[in-house]
């Protein structure tokens, strides 16, 4: 299967999980379809779940998905934060914080929304092979951790 000019250009794209991160949310605040598939790792096994939503696997499902997001020609209001990683030598998790500005007749309120997106280093460079998101709260942002307060 030929790859598609976008697919090819994100290929030089792909330098670090870091960028291709950073390329996924600016896509998802264009409602660029193309440009968030390009992204993603060409495997059978690339999953993506939105809050609420059902396990979607595969390019062809989470194409769909995103198209249905973006069928009106919108775009999604979305800044990441609180972005904390478990990098390796071949893969990456990062877990974030996004906020969503949504439109409601009350005026725009923010959704929170907390992800963990996975990230493989694939023969095209670093490529998203997981987006699980789910509802969160602004409290959220405050996390539980047993990690040390103080460094001794």
């Amino acid at each position: 299967m030929a790859r598609s000019k976008s697919r090819m250009h994100s290929a030089t794209l792909g330098g670090s999980p870091d960028e291709v991160e950073a390329a996924f949310y600016e896509a998802l605040r264009a409602g660029n379809v193309e440009r968030i598939m390009s992204l993603w790792a060409d495997e059978d096994e690339i999953a993506c779940i939105h809050p609420g939503g059902q396990r979607l696997r595969g390019a062809g499902a989470i194409r769909s998905a995103f198209e249905a997001m973006f069928a009106d020609g919108g775009q999604l209001d979305v800044k990441i934060a609180s972005i904390h990683r478990v990098d390796a030598l071949v893969s990456a998790v990062h877990h974030v914080l996004e906020t969503i500005e949504v439109k409601t007749p009350h005026g725009v309120v923010p959704a929170y929304v907390l992800a963990t997106n996975v990230y493989h280093k694939t023969a095209q460079g670093w490529r998203m092979v997981v987006h699980h998101a789910s509802p969160g709260t602004a409290g959220e942002a405050l996390e539980i951790s047993d990690a040390p307060k103080h460094f001794h």
